[in-house]
């Protein structure tokens, strides 16, 4: 799993027709700290996350799942919007 902030969300109304009705938003993976890290990804969201909100995302066959969309063209799933995040030790 990653930590992301939401930072747009991508509309497609030609698509793959299992990603049908499906929201997808943009996300910038994060440090621990918060701190942007790597490049910006897409993921399926069917948990309501909006705009500038902190989510732990999932990918792979684990994202498809959760997608309920096995065999779909899913690489990321949102599978929680973050409360809080707190570093020990630092």
């Amino acid at each position: 799993m990653i930590l992301a902030k939401v930072i747009g969300n991508v509309v497609a109304t030609t698509k793959d027709d299992r990603l049908v009705g499906e929201k997808l938003l943009i996300l910038t993976p994060l440090t621990p700290e918060g701190d942007p890290k790597g490049e910006t990804i897409v993921a399926i969201d069917s948990l309501g996350a909006g705009d500038g909100e902190i989510v732990l995302a999932c990918r792979g066959g684990a994202a498809r799942l959760v997608a309920n969309h096995e065999g779909a063209p899913v690489d990321y799933a949102i599978v929680a919007i973050v409360d809080e995040v707190k570093v020990y030790g630092r």
